[in-house]
């Protein structure tokens, strides 16, 4: 297998015949580019990688052109398909997308998927096989920001192991005809992003792998697991968005907003509000924070079994993504209704009845203590709310597409897991009988 700055003769050059014969074709009046045309397959999974891939099409073609291959056309295709990386098995994933590569006819094809992916204890974040001219990327664990620039650069990264090699020779031709670039800053050629505050904190170490089985050349993996189990549940929560889970919760909205603005027309909860020190507040707000987020799991069974037969391993990374989307998801919450309840108590209540309940004149200080009372007491009720939401609409909000179908799949084992028990009990009463 040769290694060399133009590309690398391996097993996969028979399916580029596609390639060369649109290299051949042009239209019409348009000038005709003698440059062959090579095809870079991604296969983003749905949502987010897919609305990151779509972001970085343009740039991504300089990038390639700059640092892996100026003699080449680049052409990128991108096919969003749910059933690539629908499991956390990296071999499964490699071989599907080294099949629609052979079928569609690219040089080379990078998976891009957004569940964490593991061998053995490892938390693996990047994978890439010279031979088979596939790679794959696990979006979440590069982390929660920013996570365009860094799904682009490990891209660039992994196409340029598989066009010059993961060997050292072909890591030195990587290097220096990457510092013939000039638009772009220039990096290690052996690292897979660019060293940032977090990649200090949480560093990603690269390993030659000798993987006869799956064919693998080059790994890349979380140095300190603990430091990347953080990176990477940030990069679960950042998929799930957080911040867009309440407006689809409309009876929760008006559950909470219901409770809130009853109380706030009785002018003991005035008083209450004028009284509180600002600890009171506080704890009345982390406890009506904790309180929804707990209920939420706990009444739509969000929470996976960690001691079960069926249990999914490293259930409680996912527990964890699930716990913090929705205690930042209710944040968010609550910010809204602070500020509605505001406006609300600005508008409607005057200050002068207001200071002459109180004894003394009312200013804002008095109106934002009492949103934010009443901001409490309105995610309390809230909480109380979300039993009338029907399990579907939790998980659609809560979860992005690929934690929706896991989260399906649990529910499905554990409703099986009661169905066989019922059966059971209901077969040894029978034979009592």
């Amino acid at each position: 297998m040769s290694t060399g700055q133009y590309g690398t003769e391996t097993d996969n050059d028979g399916d580029n015949s596609a390639e060369q014969a649109r290299s051949r074709t042009s239209s019409s009046g348009e000038e005709h580019d003698p440059r062959p045309v090579w095809t870079l397959g991604l296969l983003p999974a749905p949502e987010l990688p897919e609305r990151i891939i779509e972001n970085i099409k343009a740039s991504l073609i300089k990038r390639l052109e700059n640092q892996i291959s100026s003699e080449v056309q680049w052409r990128l295709e991108v096919q969003v398909d749910p059933l690539v990386g629908a499991d956390d098995k990296g071999e499964d994933i490699l071989d599907q997308a080294t099949s629609l590569k052979s079928s569609s006819g690219w040089r080379y094809a990078v998976c891009i998927t957004d569940l964490p992916l593991f061998r053995g204890r490892q938390l693996v974040i990047a994978e890439a096989s010279q031979a088979r001219g596939v790679a794959l990327l696990s979006q979440p664990a590069l982390g929660a920001s920013p996570m365009t620039r860094r799904v682009e650069e490990a891209i660039v990264q992994l196409v340029s192991e598989l066009h010059f090699g993961s060997s050292e020779e072909g890591r030195a031709n990587a290097q220096q005809y990457h510092h013939k670039d000039s638009t772009h800053r220039r990096r290690n050629a052996r690292e897979l992003v660019g060293r940032r505050l977090s990649e200090w904190i949480a560093p990603i170490a690269r390993l030659n792998v000798d993987d006869d089985q799956h064919r693998i050349d080059v790994r890349f993996v979380s140095k300190f697991r603990p430091t990347g189990d953080i990176k990477l549940i940030g990069g679960m929560v950042r998929a799930n968005r957080p911040w867009t889970i309440f407006p689809a919760f409309r009876r929760i909205g008006v559950a909470a907003f219901a409770t809130g603005a009853y109380g706030m027309i009785f002018t003991s909860m005035w008083r209450l509000a004028d009284s509180y020190e600002p600890w009171r507040f506080a704890a009345m707000m982390l406890a009506s924070l904790i309180a929804m987020t707990l209920w939420i799991i706990v009444d739509h069974n969000l929470w996976e079994p960690l001691r079960h037969k069926n249990a999914f391993p490293n259930a409680g990374l996912y527990n964890l993504a699930t716990t913090f989307t929705l205690g930042i998801g209710v944040l968010f919450y609550y910010v809204t209704l602070f500020i509605l309840f505001f406006l609300c108590a600005w508008l409607l209540v005057p200050p002068a009845v207001m200071g002459q309940t109180l004894g003394h004149e009312a200013g804002w200080l008095q109106f934002l203590s009492l949103a934010w009372l009443a901001a409490s007491m309105g995610t309390i009720g809230g909480a109380l709310g979300s039993g009338l939401e029907s399990d579907e609409t939790v998980r659609s909000a809560t979860y992005g597409y690929r934690q929706q179908a896991r989260q399906q799949h649990v529910k499905a084992l554990t409703d099986s897991d009661s169905q066989e028990s019922s059966n059971e009990q209901g077969a040894r009463h029978q034979d009592r009988s």
